[in-house]
């Protein structure tokens, strides 16, 4: 009864504080947190949660569902179309924020492992926070928004080596074998949820679709975030990087807006109990103890991120405008923050005063956050108008100068041995993945029945090679050809192999080297399951895998299964991409080219309740009010390509926008303020029925419909004729109503009076 109490505790208290600071105009992820702190234990005065441990599991939950809902909005497709610019801005930002943070705990004369630990919190952004802010200030659809998350997507991804790394240090190992396996784990598990998942659930989700309803799908796609999550734990990661996972695997199917919206209250729900859990963390006694470390931490946050992000984010190639919104927006630590410093107090290695230290400083930080969102293009505007022109200018132009840069030095040996690496190593660990199924799970059944049959009488037991070993590699050989094929045989007829070819002799023993190389990887996958499985000499098992990778290679049925796999996986990855063009929503190719002159498309959804609503493109006069240029309308099925300015708008028609961030920021806050207001009589105007009987005495007697004036003079509609049947007969516009005639009125309360009157 306690989880019930406790729960309709923390819900009543956050929609009271949430519609204040919604009146406010603030952010809802604030109010939360003001909520979180009201009615945490560490209040004396106000109504205060019984059990903790609850609230903290619900909001366990709470990030999961987050990071699941962030997956689907934000895939790792999305991320590799970025390039190296988030990476760079990554390990920048990390490097300059672990710095900070060992020097200011070296600065207050705390321990070693203390300061360590501390900038490993420092360096950590929250990714659940960020995308909140961004959601509640209507800037998710930004294209510095978008970078931002991609770098908040690698921090946490580089979190995992870090704890790994910090455990090392803690434990005074040399460490460096062990965190080059945790990378090598990380790298695995990803590329082998990411292929298997894009292979797998694409299929299951269209094999049902015909009979799968909303409920359905929205349990279907938290069933596959539940298990994503229990999974990720059990092979070491956190359960919310694995429904991040899951999510990211979903946004490449045709249903992920479906499942987005269906997830959304869900997400909304358990997300807002994780903010109101933050804020139940706060305790005064320790603010005001440690009032001073405190505060210059959260400055050296707001500072840091500020000017070390900033210039992070140039060095991914940004201009000076965009870093600086970027840098400003990850100026607060969260949820990873917190496990770091779990981490250090179960090895015993921390203080036990930083743990609430670092809590109150993501507070405090979390609380600035949507200021500093905002605080980004005003110092921008600070700086434009101090700084000389010639060096903002020169600084706004570096990402053009980065791309150009990387486009002069891009050759054809650049991207012929990146797409060969890419190949090898997702074939690759999909093999690893495949054998080492095969030898934990089916290798122990085969030797178990194995023993069952046989019995101590006969040699074939005491022998280290037996049919049914040949049997269980015969089979993992099969299921990895066509990825070993892939590995030898892919991009070798691709266009940058064939220009390197013909562009100089000297190329080709290279070309040759590279195939040799990749035929040496599928032997010793070979080589491993043989040995694995036999006893032979190291030199037959050599030959056996040479002639087991040409069989493979020259195979028909291996290669035709290759190619098969291959196409389901990339129209399974493209399915998303291929519904839209087939139902006219495929964004023009001109998008990517803009986006770096700060101008994108955005997607804006015309409210049910819109002012805008029948009016025309015309009569709006957007060009002109927002800057911005309307380039299609969805309307169902249907889309308007370059509409003119006859084109009406229509509710929940679907805009695809042009402009610049500023632009559609107002274009956006237009669009969702510009609203019908409501009747405040809306109940008094309810539609009732009545029957009217025609008497005597009655002013319609002899009249027609038109002549009665019941539509024009009372404003109600007659909806029939009454003489007995089962439905009522339709009354004809010439119709002269008789004494005794029983019709059927509709119509508001008080023109029905009025009419019963007459």
């Amino acid at each position: 009864m306690s989880l019930i109490t406790d729960l309709a505790l923390i819900l009543i208290v956050a929609s009271i504080v949430t519609i204040v600071f919604k009146w406010l105009r603030q952010p809802l992820v604030l109010g939360y947190i003001v909520a979180g702190f009201l009615v945490s234990p560490h209040m004396p005065y106000t109504a205060s949660v019984a059990d903790m441990s609850n609230i903290h599991l619900w909001a366990d939950i709470g990030v999961m569902f987050l990071l699941f809902s962030l997956g689907l909005d934000f895939s790792f497709k999305k991320i590799l179309k970025m390039g190296a610019s988030p990476v760079i801005s990554t390990v920048a930002i990390i490097f300059a924020m672990m710095m900070l943070g060992i020097l200011t705990g070296h600065a207050f004369g705390w321990a070693r492992m203390d300061c360590i630990f501390l900038g490993g919190m420092l360096a950590m952004s929250s990714t659940t926070i960020i995308y909140k802010a961004f959601d509640d200030l209507g800037l998710r659809q930004q294209q510095f928004a978008s970078l931002v998350m991609s770098v908040l997507i690698l921090e946490d991804i580089l979190a995992i080596v870090m704890m790994v790394m910090l455990s090392a240090i803690a434990e005074g190992s040399a460490g460096g074998q062990q965190l080059f396996s945790s990378i090598l784990k990380i790298v695995f598990f990803l590329v082998l949820w990411l292929v298997v998942g894009i292979f797998a659930i694409p299929m299951l989700l269209r094999s049902v679709r015909r009979v799968i309803n909303n409920e359905m799908l929205l349990i279907v796609s938290l069933g596959l975030c539940c298990a994503m999550a229990v999974f990720s734990t059990k092979v070491g990661f956190s359960s919310a990087f694995g429904a991040f996972i899951m999510g990211s695997i979903l946004a490449e199917t045709v249903e992920a807006d479906r499942i987005e919206r269906l997830v959304e209250p869900v997400k909304n729900l358990f997300g807002a109990i994780f903010f109101v859990s933050v804020g139940m963390l706060v305790d005064p006694v320790i603010l005001a103890k440690y009032a001073l470390p405190i505060a210059v931490l959260v400055l050296t946050i707001i500072v840091g991120q500020s000017l070390f992000g900033s210039f992070a984010f140039m060095l991914g190639g940004e201009s000076l405008r965009s870093a600086m919104r970027c840098g400003f927006s990850m100026a607060q630590i969260g949820e990873f923050s917190f496990i770091i410093a779990s981490l250090g107090l179960s090895l015993g290695v921390i203080s036990d005063f930083l743990y609430p230290v670092v809590v109150a400083v993501s507070v405090i930080t979390t609380f600035l956050t949507p200021y500093m969102i905002r605080a980004a293009t005003p110092v921008y505007n600070t700086l434009e108008h101090r700084l000389p022109s010639r060096l903002i200018s020169a600084l706004n132009q570096m990402s053009t100068k980065h791309a150009t840069l990387n486009s002069q030095h891009s050759t054809l040996w650049k991207r012929l041995l990146t797409q060969m690496g890419m190949n090898t190593l997702v074939y690759s660990i999909l093999s690893a993945a495949i054998i080492t199924l095969m030898f934990m799970f089916v290798l122990p059944v085969v030797q178990n029945f194995q023993f069952s049959i046989l019995n101590s009488q006969f040699s074939i037991l005491h022998t280290q090679f037996t049919v049914l070993n040949i049997l269980a590699a015969l089979v993992t050989i099969l299921l990895i050809a066509p990825f070993l094929r892939a590995i030898i045989m892919k991009k070798n007829h691709s266009e940058e192999w064939k220009a390197l070819w013909r562009e100089n002799s000297h190329n080709r023993p290279l070309l040759i080297s590279t195939v040799l190389l990749r035929i040496a990887i599928a032997v010793a996958f070979i080589f491993y399951i043989c040995h694995h499985l036999s006893h032979f000499t190291t030199a037959l098992l050599i030959t056996l895998g040479i002639v087991v990778v040409a069989f493979i290679i020259f195979s028909r049925s291996v290669k035709h299964r290759s190619i098969r796999l291959e196409r389901l996986f990339i129209n399974n990855l493209r399915s998303r991409d291929i519904a839209a063009q087939v139902h006219g929503q495929k964004r023009p190719l001109y998008e990517g080219r803009l986006l770096d002159r700060d101008i994108h498309i955005a997607d804006f959804d015309v409210p049910a309740n819109s002012q805008w609503m029948g009016k025309t493109l015309r009569q709006l006069n957007l060009g002109k009010r927002y800057g911005v240029h309307i380039s299609s309308i969805l309307r169902g099925g249907r889309r308007i390509n370059i509409p003119d300015g006859n084109t009406a708008i229509y509710p929940n028609d679907r805009l695809q926008v042009i402009g610049s961030d500023d632009q559609l920021t107002n274009f956006s806050h237009a669009l969702l303020t510009e609203l019908l207001t409501e009747d405040p009589e809306m109940e008094k105007r309810e539609m009732k029925l009545r029957q009217l009987i025609i008497a005597a005495a009655s002013p319609f007697l002899g009249k027609t419909l038109e002549e009665s004036g019941i539509r024009s003079h009372y404003s109600c509609m007659v909806v029939g004729l009454e003489e007995g049947k089962e439905n009522l007969s339709i009354v004809k516009p010439q119709y002269r109503f008789k004494q005794g005639d029983i019709i059927w009125i509709v119509g508001e309360q008080h023109a029905l009076d009025k009419l019963q009157n007459a």
